[in-house]
Order: C-alpha cells, then structure tokens, then sequence
C-alpha cells in the first residue's frame, strides 16, 4: 500500500481554497501511485475555525464541500472536517472514496486547555473506527487521541494494522520530539506502525510545524516530512525512505517564526511589512526573520533617532540594512518630541522629568510608524520580547504599536542564541549589535539592566512563574534570590493591563502571553 501525506496550509475559513488545495494534493498523490491520502485534522477548515463553528451556514457549506470532494478525488480522501450528526457537532475523519463518504470517525479526547478550547465546539467521539482499504485494515485516531493511551489499544483491539493520525497540532519548543516520545509509547503498547500526518502553516498565534512521519512498530523513524513546509509525498509505509534528523531548538523556532510572519501577511492580505530599526538586537532579529520570511522587497526598516540615539546605533542599523538590502528611511523625531513637551510643559510645571518624557519619545515613533502603515497598506511589526512584555518594559502606544509581534513569545536570551544561529546560515546582523548592552535609547547611557533584573535571571524566574506555573516560593526554593523572584512576579503581575492591549503575535513556547495565558486585569493575588 502507498499513502499520499498532504502535509497542506490550510486557510481557517477559505472552504473554497481548501477544498481546491485538497484536490490538488490528491491528484499530485494519485499521479504518484497512492492508495489513500491522508490530510490534516480539520483540513476543509482550517484550525482552529473557532466560532465560525457556531453558524450554521458555515457548517452547511462544509457539508456541501465534503460531497465536492468525495465527487471529485481521484482516490480515496481520508478528510479532517467538522461533521453534525444526531443534533451534535464532531471534529472529523472521514474516508471519502468511490464518489461518497464511506465512513467517519469522531475525534474522542477533546484538548480544552492550553491554546485549546474543542469543548466550546464539538461532542466527544465513542467509538473505535477501523476503516478497510487495499487489503489493509486502519485505525483512524485524530490529534489529541494518540496523546492518550486508550484510542491506539481500542484501534488495536477492533482490529486495525496500522494506526493513521490526522493532526493539527501547534509548535512549541522542542515539540516534536515530544511528539515522538508519545508515537513511540503508542508503537510499543499496540505493536502497531503509525503514520502521523501533521498540518503545517501559521494561524494568528498558533504556528503549525508540520514534521508529518511514518513510524514502524519498532518505534524507528522510517519517513519524515521537512518541517515548516508545504509538501504531498507518497510514501510506502512499510519501507524506509527519507527521514532527517530534528533540528536544533533554534532553528526550529526560527523557522516556525519565519513561517508565522510570511503566514499572517499573507492571509490577511498585507502587500509587506514596515518596522521600527533601532541598532538594537530585538529589532535586527526581528528584521532579519521578516527578510527571510517575505524577501527583501517586501520589508521597510526605519530608523527615529532622538538626541539620545548613539551614532553606533545609527551605523549598525545602515550597515545592516545594507546587507538584506531593504528599503529603508531615517526620520529623526526630535522636532516631534520637542513639540509634545512645549505643549505640555504647562500642564507639567514642576514635575521633575521621568518615564513620561521617555515615553513620549516612544509615541512618537509609533504615531509615525502607523502613518506610515496607513499610507502605505504595510502591517507594523513590533519588536519587543516576551522579557520585555512579561514585566511591561514596554511603551504603550509606542514601541507597542503595531499589528504583529514577532517575538511576544520569545526571551531575550533567546532572541540572542538566535541572532547567533542566524548568522552562522549567513552573517546578516552586525556583531556589534549582538554584543553591546542592550539599551532603549531614552535617556542618557541607559541600559536595559538599570531597570530590570539581569536577563539571565529575569527569563528562568519568568519561564518558572509563567510557563510552570510555580508559586514564588518553589521559586526561591531553587536558588533564586528572594527579591529578584518578588520583583520579577510583582511586575509580571501588574502590567496584565498592557499585555491585553499588546498585538498578536506566534507562540513558541509551552505557554504564552495569549489565549493560554487568560489572568484578570483588576485583581489582588499576589502570588
């Protein structure tokens, strides 16, 4: 037997699109030899289709989209959708072969955690589905199913030889040799081979890494699929063929980064994107991850120097800019600046100056950047870092103001592995760059550790509190000073309200600033 993988892109929504991408893959996969192609879960919808679940006209046109392709396929289509039977909704495999649907299988364990909310939407599946095809008997497990023990020894016990796993399942850090592990422990209970077959592509902050892979009852890797890229291989399961190594943590978020940025542009329909450039690193990598995602043709760097802005800061941004060979513009906002203070200045009378002057500098970077963007029709990225965002160092309607945050999920310290790993590919980010402290220029030699904890201790205490959900106290209980912990929890804790009005931006790590990270504004635990 050969089985077409469509590791496909879908866009949530575009019924039209995906159906016609389905096609595609299955006649690329038919041209090829195959028996059975195999989709993502939820492929007719994208994922997450989230409440456009609830209307049920869009529900309607899934169905009638369904019997288009079942009429249509050149072979036999197993197709992840949303499927209504008995006045209640399920995430769906369904086999579609010989012009109708031959059988369909409900997704039984429903994630309602994290970035995932399926109870909202769909019931629970009951039953093992085994579906027959050339000569073969198939066991039909969707995502969440294969994470758990009792779906693989049902498909076992109905009978099933071979397990087929269709997948939507989100990138975080170092998420596919988790999912690995968790293929292998279902291997060894059943004895049976799994083809895990995963979607890949960038939807709002969930990025999509694809790595689909076929894996014998041994647990050994006989195919895998590149990750972060849109690919139909017909594949013979039972035969070794290509399966390179796991990339390096870096690399796999960069290209997950990359992926996410070139997806949002493009289903939301941006001609490009325009960012801030300040000589600093988060803006340089920022810059260098929007080059290689949409070309140097579709990307603007701009640099707002201030009466504060170090004349390195000025040659490293054009030095850089000068080797991706961006657009790139210099508008100085010292007169803008200078005229928000003379109108101020009498409603300040004996203030002493403070953050608030700092932050009109901010302002007035964004209040340009975003005219620019309105006249131009290119999306802002922000720059910031999930260090930054954690503690609020963090101007709103300034360096915040934007409509994608590239690196909201990302530490600092790893923004600078990153910077490092970029420039062993190709060395597009001046050294100086990545060696100078980091400062945001608004007052004079400022850096950012005059304000924050170093970041070293800043990220571990953050990735304990936020991404662990450990109470201050087994915090310190790890050797971290006591008042560092105190601070660190106390600011992440009190700029909720910023980090509500933040711009979207991809997730890459087990928990982010996002839907999986749902605190009050207005409350007074303090732990």
């Amino acid at each position: 037997m050969r089985i077409g993988l469509a590791q496909i892109d879908p866009t949530v929504g575009d019924l039209a699109g995906n159906t016609a991408h389905i096609l595609a893959a299955a006649q690329k996969a038919a041209a090829e030899g195959a028996d059975l192609v195999l989709t993502p879960e939820l492929a007719l919808t994208g994922y997450p289709p989230e409440d456009l679940l609830l209307r049920a006209h869009f529900l309607e046109a899934c169905a009638a989209r369904v019997a288009e392709i079942a009429a249509a396929a050149p072979l036999p289509v197993l197709l992840g959708h949303p499927h209504q039977e008995g006045g209640a909704l399920f995430n769906a495999a369904s086999l579609l072969a010989g012009g109708r649907v031959q059988a369909t299988a409900h997704k039984r364990h429903l994630p309602n955690a994290d970035v995932f909310d399926e109870k909202r939407y769909f019931s629970a599946g009951r039953e093992a589905t085994v579906i027959a095809l050339a000569g073969e008997r198939l066991g039909v497990a969707i995502c969440e199913d294969i994470w758990q023990p009792d779906v693989a020894a049902d498909l076992q016990r109905a009978g099933a030889r071979r397990l087929l796993v269709l997948n939507a399942s989100p990138y975080h850090l170092d998420k596919p040799r988790q999912r690995l592990e968790v293929l292998r422990q279902r291997a060894t209970e059943t004895g049976l081979p799994v083809i895990y077959l995963n979607a890949v592509g960038g939807q709002d902050e969930l990025v999509f890494d694809g790595g689909s892979l076929v894996m014998a009852a041994d647990g050994r890797v006989l195919h895998r699929l590149p990750a972060c890229s849109e690919v139909v291989s017909v594949v013979d399961p039972d035969q070794a063929g290509e399966a390179p190594d796991i990339a390096s943590v870096e690399a796999q978020v960069w290209q997950a980064l990359v992926l996410a940025v070139r997806d949002y542009v493009r289903k939301c329909g941006f001609p490009g994107v325009l960012l801030g450039l300040s000589g600093g690193i988060d803006s340089a990598v920022t810059l260098a991850i929007a080059v290689d995602a949409l070309g140097a043709e579709r990307v603007e760097a701009v640099m707002m120097p201030s009466r504060y802005t170090a004349d390195i800061s000025l040659t490293d941004s054009r030095d850089m800019v000068a080797r991706l060979g961006v657009a790139y513009r210099e508008i100085a906002i010292g007169d803008v600046t200078a005229q928000f203070e003379r109108a101020l200045e009498p409603v300040f009378a004996g203030s002493p100056p403070d953050t608030t002057e700092e932050n009109l500098q901010a302002r007035a970077r964004g209040t340009l950047l975003m005219a620019l963007s309105n006249k131009s029709g290119r999306l802002v990225l922000t720059t910031g870092n999930k260090s930054e965002m954690a503690v609020g160092y963090a101007t709103l309607y300034g360096d915040m103001a934007g409509g994608y945050a590239v690196l909201r999920d990302v530490a600092k310290t790893l923004v600078y592995r990153l910077a490092e790993w970029r420039n062993a590919q190709s060395d597009v980010i001046p050294r100086r760059i990545i060696t100078r402290p980091p400062s945001a220029e608004l007052r004079p030699d400022q850096t950012d550790q005059d304000s924050l904890p170093p970041y070293e201790v800043l990220d571990a205490v953050m990735a304990l509190y936020v991404e662990q959900n450990q109470a201050p106290q087994a915090i310190v209980a790890a050797g971290f000073a006591p008042a560092d912990v105190d601070r660190v929890v106390r600011l992440i804790r009190i700029n909720e309200y910023k980090r509500r009005q933040a711009a979207v931006g991809p997730r890459v790590t087990p928990r982010g600033f996002g839907k999986d990270w749902r605190y009050p504004i207005a409350a007074r635990y303090s732990q």
